[in-house]
Formats: C-alpha cells, structure tokens, sequence
C-alpha cells in the first residue's frame, strides 16, 4: 500500500509551523555527540529533506530499532531553530506509524540549506539540542562542545500551541514575549516567556563567601506539557520576588538568564536553571489556568528503591503502617533537631522505612501518627525523597521534599483499593535496616543470650541491637546523680556536681557555683527475656520512660519527703512491663578489667499491633514458601 508523506512539511516547519504533526520519513541518522549520546536524522516529505536533532528522551527508540533509516514517522512536538544560518529541526516528541519502508520519491536538500556535498554537518560547528529529562513532553537544547563560539540566534515567530495563548504584554511599550514550554527554553534564544506553577518554594537562606554576604531562594516550575525548572534569585531580586511568589500559583515569567542546573543541588529533570536578574519579570495570572497540574509525580515501586543509587532523589507512594514517635537528635554541628521514623508499604510485597527531619517531624509526622495511633493508614505521597543506602534502603526528607496525605491522583486511589481489598493483611519485607545508633528502627533484633554468646560490643566500635524484655528488677541505691544544669553552648552540661559548705552546689568542669542542680537518672535495670537476663543502664530519657516520673520527683520523696511507701509504690508499679530496648553495647575498662557494658538509649512501649506485622514479615521473610493463609 503506498504511504503519502505530508506534502511541503519541511517548507511549512521551515516557516515556523509547529502544530501540522506532519508524516514524514528518515532518510538518514547519524550518531553525533562526544559528551552526550545525540542522534540527527535526515528528514524527508519526498520532495525536500531538512536535517533534525532527536531530544535524548527519544534515544531508546533509535536504540531499540524502532525508528531507522526508511522509517515513516509523525512529529508530534517539533521546534525549528536557525543555527549559523542552518534551519534544523528540534524533535521533541514522534510517533513511529511505519518502522521500515522504502525511501519515497527523490527528495532533494532545499535552498539555503546544507550543500549536497556536505552532508554531513561537522559535530563543532553545530549546536546540537538535547534534554535531560524522560518524563517531559519537550526537552531543552543545549549547546555542542565548541557552541560557544557563535553568538546566540532568535528563534523565528510561530503560532503557539492553545495552551500558551499570550495573556498580555510582560512590561508596558514592549512587544509581548512568545510564550513557550519549559521545555523548549534554552540560552540560544531571544526573548521569551513563561507560563508555569509554582510546585515547591525554598527557604530564604544566606551566605557567606570571599565575595562576602548574600542571600538566596529558589522555586520549582510545572507548566502545562510537563516541563519542570528551578528558578533562582540572589541578593535585590531575593527582595523583589521572595514575597510574591506563592506555592499553588500561576505565574508568567520573562527576561530571566539560563544556566546549567546544578545538580548536586537541583534534582529537577531539567538540564537548565533560570536566574531571575534585575529587569526579570514575575507576573501573577489572576484566572486559575486548570491546564497546569497542581504537581507532578514520578512514582517508584518501593521494590524499585532496593536497587537505586545512594543520595538519588525520587518519588514514592505508599499506605503509613507505622509511625513512631518524634526523638531529639544531635547533628555534628552541635545542632539539634527532630527525627520521626515511619513506615510506608505497598502493592510490590516490599515496605520501606521513611524518616523525616526537623519541622516535618512536627507537622505532617504528628498527624500521620494521630491518625495511625486512631486506626487509619493513610496514603502518604513524598516528591523528592533522598535515598540512604546504609545497612538497608530508607527514604529521608530533604529541604525541598514534599508530603501529600491521601492526594487526589490515580495511584493513591489504586492503593487505597488495594489495601482495603485485602492489601491491610498482606505481609510486606522490609527494604531497611538498622540503620542509625539509638534509632527507632525494630526489623533487627537479637535476644539477651546472643548478646553474650555473639560477643556483641567487643570490637573497636560498639554495636547497637534492639531488644524486647521485660524489666524483672531496677536498684533503687543511687539511682540518680545531682548534676551541673549550666548550658556548655547549646547543650547542658551535665557534670556530677557536689555541695560545698555553704549549701551552693560547685561543678569542677564549669568551675561554678549555683543554688540549684539537676538531678539525672542512672538506673541500673534487669531486664529479661525468653532467653536470659542482663544488666543494662538507663540514663535520663530512658530512665524517665520506665519510671514514669522525673529523677528529680524520685529524689525528693527518696531522700528530702523520706517516703519510702510512696518509692517502692512507684519501683514495684514499674516492674514486669514490656518493652523495645535500644541498646549501644561496648567493652569498656573498669580498673584493670575489661567489661562489656549494656546502654539503653531509646524505650518504646511494645505496639502490639506493628509487632504483630514484624513477627509476620520474619515469617514471610524465612519461610518464603509459605502458603499465606
């Protein structure tokens, strides 16, 4: 059956059409590119041909065979540059309609174009297009190793697309700025603009370099084909735009300067950055534009993250089956922040663990677990979650992460579907392990008796486990210390400290008297298990978790009220409890004898109902041949 190609395709996209979709054919493809993997076809509509650079998006298909030379193809999104006074054509988006034919008619290079005996374009002198993105409808050009040297072009004017109707003129007495996709931009243009929500808004944040201070913010663009980009704004623009631009927004944007995103902090798809300059427009749309999705996702299987590479960002989906509470944590900076770990699981028989840092732990993690602890398992989306590959895969929040509880999109109603059909009982493995000293993570766990008989704590450094026992007896002679409650920079002191003559307490390190001291917990606890008992010590959080009462209470009814009926109330109501133990085990030097010595860092009460999932994913883990019954 003979194939009638678009008659004048390549005059009509020379002219600047974009929105014909014409039928075409490739007549050639090349191989370009030193850097970066870059094909550039010939293209044919039978009488002309016209040279094209594919987007990298579109690789795979001339990698997998299903574009090749004689293939008849529809260019769905296409742009046509002027480079050294080369029309080329920019394929951001085709359809394959004939994977291989017969070259039709005898089609000639137009006027103007490349000579018929210089066919092929030398790789430095051509700017070649290319995009980082593979979720994106478009993709951006960028310039060829050498590109640098020619002077930048403007694009020629064409009709845009419906969704880039021109609203109205971006400053007074000046022509309107063109209205183009994300996608499309690149630094080799004139003026344009913009038309795109804001997704996500950073912090204000200042530094402080040999250049000497500044300050800097920065926000993520969705327009309406998908395309992303990071927009930054340092220093007077920082004062200009901070307090206009708003998440959830719609925005047109203009007069802004493209650089390479910096990727070690930009994990858009997007090989380009916007700076925001001093003549750089930002224009509120007023109408709501419902063409621009609130956000875009770009989900993983949690299966997925099993093999995903350290520090990578991504997104994932899953039902909260856990969330445990929120714990203090010392950064090495001396900072102290929150840290709350819960639990996501889903449809691929895998769950992982999600830890969240600073406000998230107070915000979106204190509702996750009122509504876990009322008996729903929400739905949670996180975009931009950072991968921990440390002993285990675990996802943790960073300073552009973003938390949607059960979002309005297919894939959280499929999961919800799921769960509720029977999902709920399905035992799920855990991705993640024990990752972090004192944490609060239970998927390990080791009894007391193979503490001792695996020689735990006996190396260099000392190993943390987590144990379930139950408290059997705790030693009520010097169960605290009076301790220095002076502030050593942001953290207190601590050091025992003694009373002098005159009643003043004095702490040797601080080298200070004061009225008043603190009065910590040292409580010298046996535990036990199935297997056997153990000596452990708990400090003050810990100690406080078991006797549920400060050491300061415990002290003045021991020694200043001398109500010993009340204490041994308090001691004996404490014992035979149930508890999750986190313990640092390490050898230690006590006079000339080595002595393994058992710390508890963190007490949680036993949920029975997150026990009762962990006993059953070690089931399914060492027995996964098991009929599910």
């Amino acid at each position: 059956m003979p194939v009638n190609l678009t008659r004048n395709a390549i005059a009509m996209m020379n002219s600047g059409d974009v929105n014909s979709k014409p039928l075409v054919q490739v007549v050639d493809i090349k191989l370009i590119g030193n850097s970066q993997e870059r094909y550039r076809f010939l293209l044919s509509d039978s009488e002309s041909t016209q040279h094209a650079m594919l987007a990298t998006q579109l690789n795979e298909q001339v990698r997998t065979g299903r574009v090749k030379k004689g293939s008849i193809i529809q260019l769905i999104d296409y742009i046509c540059s002027t480079v050294q006074n080369r029309r080329i054509i920019v394929v951001l988006n085709m359809e394959t309609i004939i994977p291989e034919y017969e070259i039709i008619g005898n089609p000639k290079l137009p006027t103007g174009s490349e000579p018929e005996a210089n066919k092929s374009m030398p790789n430095n002198n051509l700017l070649e297009p290319s995009t980082r993105s593979t979720n994106n409808r478009y993709s951006a050009p960028a310039p060829a190793n050498k590109a640098q040297s020619f002077q930048p072009t403007i694009q020629p004017a064409y009709q845009p697309p419906p969704n880039y109707k021109i609203q109205g003129p971006i400053m007074k007495n000046e022509a309107p700025a063109r209205i183009i996709p994300i996608a499309a931009l690149n630094p080799y243009q004139g003026r344009w603009a913009i038309k795109a929500r804001v997704t996500a808004k950073g912090d204000l944040r200042r530094y402080n370099n040999a250049r000497g201070d500044g300050k800097v913010f920065s926000f993520d663009l969705l327009d309406s084909d998908g395309g992303e980009i990071r927009v930054t704004c340092f220093n007077a623009v920082v004062d200009r735009f901070y307090n206009v631009v708003e998440v959830g927004k719609v925005y047109l944007i203009s007069k802004g300067s493209l650089k390479p995103a910096q990727k070690n902090f930009n994990h858009l798809k997007n090989e380009w950055e916007i700076f925001l300059e001093s003549n750089s427009t930002v224009e509120l749309c007023p109408d709501e534009d419902g063409s621009i999705p609130r956000q875009q996702f770009s989900f993983r299987p949690i299966t997925e993250i099993e093999s995903a590479e350290n520090n990578s960002i991504l997104d994932v989906i899953g039902i909260v089956i856990s969330v445990n509470p929120s714990v203090p944590i010392l950064r090495k900076n001396g900072m102290e922040t929150q840290r709350r770990i819960l639990n996501l699981k889903d449809a691929s028989g895998k769950s992982v663990e999600l830890t969240l840092w600073g406000d998230f732990c107070n915000k979106e993690g204190q509702k996750l677990q009122e509504m876990v602890d009322s008996g729903l398992f929400p739905v949670l989306a996180v975009k931009a979650g950072k991968v921990n590959d440390f002993n285990g895969k675990s996802i943790g929040t960073i300073s552009s992460t973003q938390l949607f509880t059960d979002p309005d999109c297919p894939e959280a109603q499929g999961l919800r579907a799921w769960f509720e059909s029977g999902g709920r009982n399905t035992a799920s493995i855990s991705i993640s392990k024990e990752l972090m000293p004192g944490g609060s993570k239970n998927e390990i766990r080791k009894t007391l008796t193979q503490i001792k008989d695996e020689g735990l704590g006996r190396s260099d450094k000392p190993d943390w486990v987590t144990a379930k026992a139950t408290v059997v007896f705790i030693k009520t002679d010097n169960f605290c210390y009076t301790a220095c409650p002076l502030m050593i920079g942001d953290r207190q002191c601590n050091k025992k400290v003694t009373q002098s003559g005159n009643k003043r307490w004095l702490c040797d390190r601080c080298n200070q008297e004061f009225e008043e001291c603190d009065y910590r917990y040292l409580l010298q606890v046996q535990i036990q298990d199935h297997t056997g008992l153990t000596w452990v010590t708990a400090f003050q959080e810990a100690g406080e978790e078991i006797l549920g009462c400060s050491a300061k209470e415990m002290y003045l009814l021991k020694y200043e009220l001398q109500d010993d009926t009340r204490f041994g109330e308090i001691i004996r109501s404490r014992l035979f409890h149930q508890y999750l133990f986190r313990l640092k085990i390490k050898e230690e030097l006590y006079g000339d004898e080595q002595r393994v010595k058992i710390t508890v860092v963190k007490v949680d009460k036993v949920n029975y109902s997150a026990e009762s999932r962990y006993l059953l994913d070690m089931v399914t883990k060492n027995f996964p041949n098991r009929k599910q019954f």
